[in-house]
């Protein structure tokens, strides 16, 4: 399997993609902060993916996909302070950042 077909990048890069458009549609309702906020953290995880596995190391490729952990947790907090504020969140958003935080911990846990 190349790098192009691991699941965690695909699975992030669907993921980043799928926050991009969802940041749209919050500036469009004129939610510029949480938006930016959302944005960065959600879009960073398939970046530190991507960058870690071109780790020079196992150290290096375990920081790095700490990295994309720590972002993806604070993604899905950002998930979380716009559900208990009203805001719309698809339910699938929050359940596919669930899954990439389960299989993050796997692959740390596991390097």
């Amino acid at each position: 399997m190349g790098l192009s077909e691991s699941p965690i990048r695909i699975k992030s890069f669907e993921f980043a993609c799928e926050i991009v458009k969802y940041c749209d549609k919050l500036k469009s309702q004129k939610d510029f902060e949480l938006a930016s906020q959302l944005l960065r953290r959600g879009t960073s995880i398939g970046a530190n993916t991507r960058e870690a596995q071109r780790g020079v190391s196992t150290k290096d490729f375990k920081n790095k996909f700490g990295i994309a952990l720590k972002e993806a947790d604070e993604t899905m907090y950002w998930l979380e302070i716009l559900e208990a504020t009203d805001r719309e969140v698809p339910n699938e958003m929050k359940n596919k950042c669930e899954e990439l935080i389960r299989i993050l911990v796997a692959i740390i846990k596991n390097s």
